[in-house]
């Protein structure tokens, strides 16, 4: 709810502060990049500690704070753009501290009830946030100010933090490892699969771009924007549960879904009738909702408990390359041609689908 709630109205805040479009589109550009690219570091970091509490607890924390913070912006003149880009880049760099450290403590905890189900379930209630934080902003900026629906997200945030050391001394982290078994080498099939879901990535355009098209090309009111992306987030916890429960029934073979999904979108968020983008951007959040649960799945049964840290740390590395340069290349065609783009992004699904069969061989 914290950092979607900030995420749907991040633009507008930044606006109102005197940023242009393309200081909007550096500042967070570089919150993204960094909460990606740090995992390299801070996934390595808790496979050697095991203080995957600390910072798991750490990551949420700068997100819990980073985010009410923001609401303050306004309210110191001509510093309010750098204090407001400063808070951006940081809440992201919470991310990039608790991701890794949080996948590995979910693995471990759903490995007694199976991992796709149990990364399913996170993923759902993840979603479920994803989906009432940007109503909930939508619905304070209307009856009171952009500050004050900042500011709100303060609650949230002081809920997580406390069920986070409430829960802590309940589950235990994973013991420290070996220090020989975590310098060792990811397996060859986690670099395979990684590099599949990679091509995937590439291959799947931003909400950005599709409420661009939705607005310009749909006749979409800006105001119900954040709508259509709180329901592609329902649809992304749907399809999360679904293939969760059946990816521990019929294993990663259910990942064949992504790509089909992946590939189908584009036709429909990129057409001209407003019921057939509204169809391809739920066709976008149920992608992203497999992708951002049971793949998280699979790369956990792929690499040792030692090992699965970093593991997610060079997982989300390889993504965010792969997601920055499927974006320029999205961005590039959608200007040239809608229907190269989608032929193009349909043949990077095909790759996508060709390595994840190799993964599996």
């Amino acid at each position: 709810m914290v950092y979607e709630g900030a995420r749907s109205i991040t633009g507008p805040l930044l606006g109102t502060l005197g940023a242009s479009a393309l200081v909007v589109g550096l500042i967070t550009g570089a919150g993204e990049a960094a909460a990606l690219l740090l995992r390299l570091v801070s996934g390595p970091l808790a496979d050697r500690t095991a203080r995957y509490w600390t910072l798991t607890i750490l990551g949420y924390g700068l997100t819990a704070v980073c985010v009410p913070l923001l609401a303050l912006a306004p309210a110191v003149g001509g510093a309010g753009l750098a204090v407001a880009g400063l808070l951006i880049v940081a809440e992201r760099i919470g991310k990039a501290i608790r991701s890794p450290a949080k996948s590995t403590l979910l693995a471990e905890a759903a490995g007694q009830v199976g991992r796709g189900r149990g990364f399913a379930v996170h993923k759902a209630l993840d979603q479920i946030g994803a989906f009432a934080g940007p109503l909930l902003v939508a619905a304070l900026v209307a009856a009171f100010t952009l500050q004050s629906a900042l500011a709100a997200l303060a609650i949230p945030g002081a809920l997580a933090m406390a069920l986070l050391f409430w829960l802590r001394p309940r589950f235990p982290a994973p013991l420290s490892h070996d220090v020989r078994i975590i310098s060792g080498h990811l397996p060859l099939r986690f670099y395979l699969f990684a590099v599949a879901m990679a091509a995937s990535t590439a291959g799947l355009v931003t909400f950005g771009l599709i409420s661009y098209h939705a607005s310009e090309a749909g006749g979409l009111p800006l105001a119900t924007v954040p709508l259509l992306y709180a329901a592609a987030m329902a649809a992304g916890a749907v399809a999360a549960l679904l293939s969760g429960h059946l990816y521990d029934r019929w294993g990663p073979k259910v990942l064949y879904a992504l790509p089909a999904l992946a590939a189908a979108m584009p036709a429909l968020a990129f057409a001209g009738s407003m019921p057939a983008i509204v169809a391809g951007t739920l066709l976008w959040g149920a992608a992203v909702g497999v992708q951002d649960s049971t793949v998280k799945a699979l790369v956990a049964d792929l690499v040792a408990a030692p090992r699965r840290a970093t593991a997610y740390g060079v997982f989300a590395a390889i993504q965010g390359v792969a997601a920055l340069g499927g974006g320029v290349l999205a961005g590039a065609l959608y200007g040239y041609s809608i229907t190269l783009l989608a032929v193009v992004l349909a043949v990077l699904q095909g790759v996508a689908a060709v390595l994840l069969a190799v993964t599996r061989a």
